[in-house]
């Protein structure tokens, strides 16, 4: 006999699992439990009728059967919150996976609506990497969203390792690291690196691994967030949350939307991206309490930026870092591509008219540079006018100067890593426009802190 929280199941469709309730029917988002040893963990995510519901299954599925008992938990999806979560790796459902004993303490539901806007604080901010790059011209904004674009191996999970290595370790805040559809070898490798850098102490890691079913991938941002939220809110902390990657998310949504069988819109996605999307964007903003602040890798499929999931992500980014294939095969690191990259705060009343001009000049000339590299193919270096010459030799020196060595690579490059001030960068961009390294050889620019190590 089946008590008022007890149902059955219906249906097994890979991950989809169809379970009827003759007395009571659960609420959206209720996480049910299928099976009796070893329970497989389910979110109900819609209604077939007034006793049957459809979730998605969390965990495997395998040996999951008709007529199987099922117990509605009561409540949503929940994971611990506090100062106890820091220095500690999680799952979706907030159980601890890097083998250490782990207390009891407050939990919070994975679904929180968005701050209302008239709660939410507009104060611009630069939050500097230190990276010269990113933050000559495509700076982050504080509380904004940041996202890192490139196609497979040109260099995001680099790129975010570093920037949490510099930003943590110079700012008093919370890190939270989320990776969605992350390999478990990347996790653990950064697992150690953080370790060793002693920063871990501060951050907070979050994992839906890739070998995990795609509900499970599908919640983990929002796993993240919901610790997010606590810092910012009860903590009054600033939290910088790194989101590796967001496209494994859309792609998630669109496995869970196949298994649910809604019909695929354009490319083949899920009807309901933007929407799902924004449910998780529209959770990281600012407010007086604290800010968070979102880096996250898009992987851009066949490096396609008009692909709908660059395409919607883009639409709620505060900054934009497109990291180019062409630049890692001239052996440019990191591979930002200055022309593609943009930040909607690079304006003279956020950033000082100084840094402006010197993003704009150095922008104008590598795209003038660009322009001239058909002629230089076609024709060579000797046949351009003596000022467009000027513009070639500035713009190879400006491309070697925006290199830089990272501490996360020493062990590839033997470089030992730098960081560098938003200050040093402007200076050394205005002394290459000036001409004042037209003699230095352009390979001691390459791979360099401040401009002065050149002449070293």
């Amino acid at each position: 006999m089946l008590t008022a929280n007890q149902g059955t199941v219906v249906a097994v469709r890979g991950s989809v699992v169809d379970i009827s309730f003759p007395e009571s029917t659960p609420e959206l988002h209720s996480l049910l439990k299928v099976g009796e040893q070893d329970p497989v963990a389910v979110e109900v995510v819609t209604y077939l009728s007034s006793e049957v519901v459809r979730g998605i299954a969390l965990s495997p599925t395998q040996g999951l059967a008709r007529g199987a008992r099922v117990m509605n938990t009561g409540r949503p999806l929940r994971v611990p919150v506090g100062e106890q979560v820091l220095g500690r790796v999680f799952n979706v459902f907030g159980d601890p996976i890097d083998g250490l004993p782990f207390g009891e303490g407050e939990q919070r539901s994975l679904h929180a609506n968005p701050i209302p806007l008239s709660h939410q604080v507009a104060a611009t901010e630069i939050l500097t990497t230190g990276i010269k790059a990113i933050d000559l011209l495509a700076p982050i904004e504080r509380g904004g969203k940041a996202g890192l674009f490139g196609g497979a191996g040109v260099g995001k999970t680099v790129l975010i390792t570093e920037m949490i290595h510099n930003v943590v370790s110079q700012y008093n805040g919370v890190s939270i690291f989320c990776g969605i559809g992350e390999r478990s070898r990347e996790g653990e490798e950064l697992y150690r690196e953080m370790k060793t850098a002693g920063v871990l102490a501060n951050t907070v890691m979050v994992f839906g691994q890739m070998n995990e079913s795609p509900g499970s991938r599908f919640r983990v941002g929002h796993a993240a967030l919901t610790m997010a939220e606590y810092f910012r809110d009860d903590a009054c902390r600033d939290v910088l949350l790194m989101i590796d990657n967001i496209f494994r998310f859309i792609q998630a949504g669109s496995e869970v939307s196949g298994l649910m069988g809604q019909l695929p819109s354009r490319v083949g996605y899920q009807p309901t991206l933007a929407t799902e999307l924004a449910e998780l964007e529209e959770r990281i903003c600012n407010t007086a309490n604290g800010a968070i602040t979102s880096v996250q890798a898009v992987y851009v499929p066949a490096d396609d930026l008009t692909d709908p999931a660059a395409v919607h992500t883009f639409s709620h980014l505060s900054s934009s870092i497109v990291l180019s294939r062409k630049r890692v095969s001239e052996g440019l690191y990191p591979a930002v591509d200055p022309l593609q990259s943009g930040s909607k705060i690079l304006t003279p009343p956020v950033v000082g008219k100084r840094h402006y001009q010197v993003a704009q000049a150095v922008r104008k000339n590598l795209a003038d540079y660009e322009d001239l590299k058909d002629i230089i193919a076609m024709l060579g270096l000797e046949e351009l006018a003596q000022g467009e010459r000027q513009t070639v030799y500035r713009a190879r020196r400006l491309e070697r100067f925006l290199t830089q060595p990272f501490f996360t690579t020493e062990q590839f490059t033997g470089l030992k890593g730098r960081i560098v001030s938003l200050d040093q960068t402007l200076d050394g961009c205005e002394r290459i426009l000036n001409d004042e390294f037209s003699n230095t050889p352009e390979r001691s620019l390459y791979m360099i802190g401040g401009v002065d190590e050149a002449t070293k």
